[in-house]
């Protein structure tokens, strides 16, 4: 801890080096080998019908093999310059508070994926970078596969690195439904299917 003085230039260019290498470039993110989603709709749709991301909120979701939900966290991330390590810690807190880790697994079997509500359009920014590093990060420390990585803005969703998206849900859209009718939908083996299905049998 420093008292009474500013830390040298040197310093500072040492910590702004060392953020800047904690972001994911969107070909380095596309070359990782990340798993696709079979129903990138249903996830989204899924995940926004249960926690209604405003922006600067994240929803860390994991996945089972047939893409059903097992646990998801919403949290909101504080004003800060972007920066990988924090987004990883955030996001390992949130994982160890609502389900276990597969480090036992020889082979991880379920997937983490982020949706991050924002504003802006729909580019790729340095933000989302240190997200993909961030989720990567704490995807090897939990035992999970690193899934996609989907951002929420006011044009809609897109997971990055995949070309993938749709207009709406976005970033002020209303909360839906989790149910229409008192009869459980059938199941399709998605995220919204099994949430819906869920909520209509309560």
């Amino acid at each position: 801890m420093t008292f009474g003085f500013a830390p040298s230039s040197a310093a500072s260019l040492s910590s702004s080096a060392a953020s800047a290498t904690r972001m994911l470039e969107p070909a380095e993110w596309a070359a990782a080998g990340i798993p696709l989603l079979r129903n990138p709709r249903e996830v989204v749709s899924g995940l926004h019908a249960r926690h209604h991301p405003k922006p600067a909120t994240a929803v860390v979701a994991v996945l089972d093999p047939d893409e059903r939900l097992c646990a998801s966290a919403s949290f909101t991330s504080r004003r800060a310059p972007a920066d990988g390590w924090m987004f990883r810690n955030a996001l390992l807190a949130q994982l160890r508070r609502v389900i276990p880790h597969d480090l036992r697994r020889r082979t991880p079997v379920r997937t983490a994926v982020l949706l991050y509500c924002r504003e802006g359009d729909a580019r790729w920014t340095e933000e989302d970078g240190a997200w993909m590093w961030g989720l990567r990060d704490a995807c090897t420390l939990h035992g999970l596969r690193c899934g996609a990585y989907i951002t929420l803005t006011g044009d809609g969703w897109q997971v990055l690195g995949e070309g993938r998206g749709g207009r709406r849900p976005h970033a002020a859209s209303e909360r839906e439904p989790f149910a229409t009718s008192e009869t459980p939908p059938p199941r399709t083996g998605g995220v919204a299917s099994d949430v819906l299905r869920r909520a209509a049998a309560r």
